[in-house]
């Protein structure tokens, strides 16, 4: 499979000494009809600006643009790749701009962004949660992007989706997702599919902002989620006891059994619990 005329990736790599670091987080996706796959699922891209969170030698940012994204930004910590990226903007001429920056450093809304916008990432496995909550987390809701189709190991993936019904995987990121997201896992990719190959299965997910989540503040109900399940097997009349008000009296408040533990309490209850106690 070609979709393009550039050299295939592992030349590419080759030429520029690109072996994946373990210290960045980097497995390099090569197969093209995969990568065609994470792109396509995203939706129409025509008019869409996408940001793209490690790129590394290109081979999803390829993918992107040949699927007819109208622009690409791409940000990337390890500067030995940007040789590479420099050779698929010569390509796609004004559709590849490449900021050579952590991600975790960015200042979202600093970001000279014109019409809608997505992000599109094989997240590094060892920055992809941080990064995920920094942008749930945000201050300003809804955020600029419309959607976020992401890789992340499987386990991942699985916490960010899940709910009650799946105590096993249900935890903090269920819940802050839960509340401000619909989150969808699409496909699992085999360990063979990268260079080198991870020990783990990885998933895209797909994640989209709710526009009218429940009112709450995040700081709040990040303390709340922070409290219940660092001790989930503990009921929550123990488990909430560092946060300031009786635990049994702020669980009655909004309808929660005290005796329950926190992998039973739906997102609308972690909710008005947050909500309750910034009502003190």
């Amino acid at each position: 499979m070609s979709i393009d005329n550039l050299p295939p990736l592992r030349d590419i790599v080759e030429k520029y000494g690109l072996a994946a670091r373990k210290s960045l987080g980097q497995n390099f996706l090569f197969d093209l009809n995969l990568t065609s796959k994470i792109a396509r699922s995203a939706g129409d891209l025509t008019d869409m600006t996408v940001v793209e969170i490690g790129p590394g030698p290109g081979g999803l940012t390829r993918a992107i643009l040949a699927a007819g994204a109208k622009h690409v930004i791409g940000i990337e910590k390890d500067e030995r790749c940007l040789a590479a990226l420099d050779e698929i903007s010569a390509y796609y001429p004004n559709r590849l701009s490449i900021i050579s920056t952590d991600a975790l450093l960015i200042d979202w809304r600093a970001l000279t962004i014109e019409g809608p916008c997505c992000v599109i990432a094989n997240l590094p496995y060892n920055v992809g949660t941080l990064l995920l909550t920094n942008w749930i987390g945000s201050a300003d809701w809804p955020p600029r992007f419309e959607s976020f189709t992401l890789m992340f190991q499987r386990e991942v993936a699985e916490r960010i989706v899940a709910t009650p019904e799946n105590p096993h995987d249900y935890g903090r990121l269920g819940v802050l997702c839960g509340w401000r997201t619909e989150a969808k896992i699409l496909f699992d990719v085999p360990p063979q599919a990268f260079n080198p190959p991870p020990k783990i299965i990885s998933s895209v997910v797909r994640i989209t902002p709710k526009i009218n989540p429940l009112p709450c503040n995040v700081n709040t109900l990040s303390k709340v989620t922070q409290h219940a399940f660092g001790q989930r097997r503990k009921m929550l009349r123990q488990s909430l006891k560092g946060l300031g008000m009786d635990p049994i009296t702020l669980c009655n408040n909004v309808e929660i059994e005290p005796t329950a533990r926190a992998e039973t309490v739906p997102v609308d209850k972690f909710v008005a619990l947050a909500n309750r106690i910034d009502q003190q």
